[in-house]
Parts: C-alpha cells; structure tokens; sequence
C-alpha cells in the first residue's frame, strides 16, 4: 500500500510526519485527511489570526503534495 505524509502550514511554520500513513488508494488518502482535518478543525478556528492561513496537505511517498484543505481567516473591511 502507498503511503501518505502530512504536512501542516501555519504563517511561517512548516512541517511534515516523519511517519507515514498507509491507504489503499488515492480515495482512502482522501477520507483519511478530511477525517483529521475535521478532527482538527474546531481548534485550528479558534486560534487562527485575522488575516491568516492554515493548511494540510497530503503528501506521496515522494513527499510531493496530493491534497490540500486550506482554511483562511480574511478581514473583508477597509478599516
């Protein structure tokens, strides 16, 4: 089975597993990464800047990205 790394981008942080996660196919490595981001989701939001970015990416064996979920904080006012 392929494995899978991911890679967590928070402003100027960035890292990657050293371990990767085994799936079956590229639509196992789909589930598995909405899976943990959900799971990580409600407190990313809530320490996330104004005007700020987090992402998660899924990585291949050859540490190339496959999939990315991004959540951005925008401030839309002219102030």
């Amino acid at each position: 089975m392929p494995l899978y790394f991911f890679r967590i981008r928070n402003g100027h942080f960035s890292g990657a597993s050293e371990y990767g996660t085994e799936c079956a196919d590229r639509n196992a490595a789909w589930k598995e990464m909405t899976t943990v981001c959900a799971d990580m989701a409600s407190s990313i939001s809530r320490k996330l800047a104004e005007n700020s970015e987090w992402q998660m990416e899924l990585l291949d064996e050859t540490r190339q990205p496959v999939f990315r979920i991004r959540i951005v904080a925008e401030s839309l006012d002219q102030a």
